[in-house]
């Protein structure tokens, strides 16, 4: 177990792709601070996020719960400060616990655990996104086609919000040293779409051939039904010229960078303030961005692209340069903060384990990880488990599908309806451990049954068609500091 005197420092993305960094050997974005976080740190390779869309993935996040335990299945069930989340538990031992930017939880009236909450993001109008909620009666999703109308060079209310927050927590930690340990999150929304750079950033990617996205027009023949279904509901591409594609691809890379940016301006407050040798570091994402690979833009499937997620870990007892196979969620953050400062009557009921534990053991690639989808645009649940090179993907109702991630690491081979033994074996395989994970059946009933009732509380389907948007607002980086003390 770590020494209690250390701080823990979690950086956090929105929508940052895993194999979006150079520590991850991806031949053009430009990401210098991450990629020397990683040099000193551990690189976990096959990370995930326990689903793929940003409020299920953020209370799974902070409770260290799957979604199905808990009940936050889509984007208008957001945290509400219950069940109990790390934050919670760290600050029942006596440490400030400090967030920084984005949350997407229900609000800042709920006590969600933390000491103070500085300029918190949370979902519109403490209910989110109810248009995905009407699965059984599909909308057509208008949102599509702002990302395409929306790319190019210039700043964006997410670029500005996120400087406002990198500023914050610098004076934050500038002013913590010498104090008692603590433990921040600071959370950027870059580089979350709209697909706008700022300047200085895109210009790194003017004079570099852009790379083409990835498995389009393949996938073994005839695509899933479900995959198709749930590219007719969010129909991004066919906005997209293939001219448009290249400059949203390269502003993505932009906001990286950008991204990459303010993790460096907080890293550097830290070591000015004398305290890196005394904190341990960890940077993630919630998800990813599919960023027109196999027709896809955003996330909400379960390609790599998008359910994958980027994490490095820093700081004392970590050994420099290491690279991690063992697979791993952001499950197991809530655990890694809850061994790290003893609260190990919280940690008892969690799934994952310290990440700060299986950077330093030998790799262990059998171990299961898990993922679930049950968000707009989809006719039936998603889940996902991934063990050794395997990735299977269960939907009630409709085949499974089935990926050999080092035979085909672009996913366009599924092997779900292959005859061959190897692949029956390993569908079975995937079958067994999701079920040892839950009742896929049961669970895709009870959040239907769940969100019919949510429904009916909102007003209907036509309540819920009239609160739709496209992203979430950000705060005005100019407004009053919004702070939540708790005892």
């Amino acid at each position: 177990m770590a020494p209690r005197s250390e701080n823990l420092l979690i950086l956090v993305s929105d929508e940052h792709r895993r194999d979006a960094m150079g520590c991850m050997g991806h031949p053009v974005v430009r990401t210098p601070n991450l990629d020397a976080l990683a040099a000193r740190g551990a690189v976990f390779e096959n990370a995930y996020a326990p689903s793929p869309i940003c409020v299920p993935t953020r209370a799974a996040l902070a409770t260290g719960q799957y979604v199905h335990r808990t009940g936050h299945w889509d984007s208008a069930a957001p945290y509400r400060g219950q069940p109990k989340s790390w934050m919670h538990a760290l600050r029942e031992r006596g440490l400030t616990v400090m967030s920084f930017g984005k949350l997407h939880f229900r609000s800042s009236a709920d006590d969600n655990g933390f000491s103070r909450e500085v300029l918190p993001m949370h979902v519109i109008h403490g209910t989110g996104w109810t248009e995905g909620l009407l699965r059984e009666e599909e909308p057509v999703y208008a949102g599509a086609r702002e990302l395409a109308a929306d790319v190019g060079r210039g700043p964006s209310e997410y670029t500005a919000y996120d400087e406002a927050v990198c500023a914050a927590a610098e004076d934050w930690i500038a002013g913590s040293a010498g104090s008692a340990p603590w433990a921040a999150f600071v959370s950027f929304v870059s580089p979350h779409y709209p697909l706008r750079a700022p300047d200085e950033f895109l210009k790194l990617y003017d004079d570099i051939r852009i790379p083409a996205p990835a498995g389009r027009g393949t996938n073994g023949g005839a695509r899933h039904p479900e995959i198709d279904h749930l590219a007719r509901f969010f129909n991004y591409d066919k906005h997209f010229t293939p001219e448009r594609i290249i400059e949203a691809r390269a502003a993505y890379f932009g906001l990286v960078s950008f991204m990459d940016h303010c993790v460096g301006r907080v890293l550097a407050a830290l070591e000015a303030s004398g305290q890196t040798e005394n904190t341990r570091i960890l940077y993630i994402s919630d998800h990813g961005e599919m960023l027109g690979d196999h027709g896809f833009w955003t996330k909400s499937v379960m390609y790599e692209a998008s359910v994958g997620v980027p994490m490095i870990a820093a700081g004392p007892w970590i050994e420099p340069g290491r690279r991690v196979r063992t697979p791993v969620s952001l499950v197991d953050v809530a655990a890694t903060a809850a061994d790290q400062f003893g609260a190990e009557d919280f940690r008892s009921t969690l799934p994952g384990r310290s990440l700060w534990s299986i950077a330093n053991e030998r790799d262990d690639c059998g171990r299961t990880v898990f993922s679930e989808y049950h968000d707009g645009g989809s006719s039936t649940a998603s889940f996902l488990v991934r063990w050794d090179d395997w990735k299977y993907i269960h939907y009630p109702g409709l085949p499974p599908q089935l990926f050999n991630l080092a035979d085909d690491p672009d996913e366009c081979i599924d092997l779900g309806r292959s005859e061959v033994a190897r692949d029956v074996a390993a569908r079975a395989e995937g079958s067994r451990r999701l079920h040892d994970i839950c009742d896929p059946d049961r669970v895709n009933q009870i959040v239907f049954d769940d969100q019919r009732r949510r429904i009916a509380e909102l007003g209907g389907l036509e309540a819920c068609r009239a609160m739709a948007f496209g992203h979430t607002p950000a705060p005005a980086p100019s407004a009053v500091i919004a702070t939540e003390y708790r005892e």
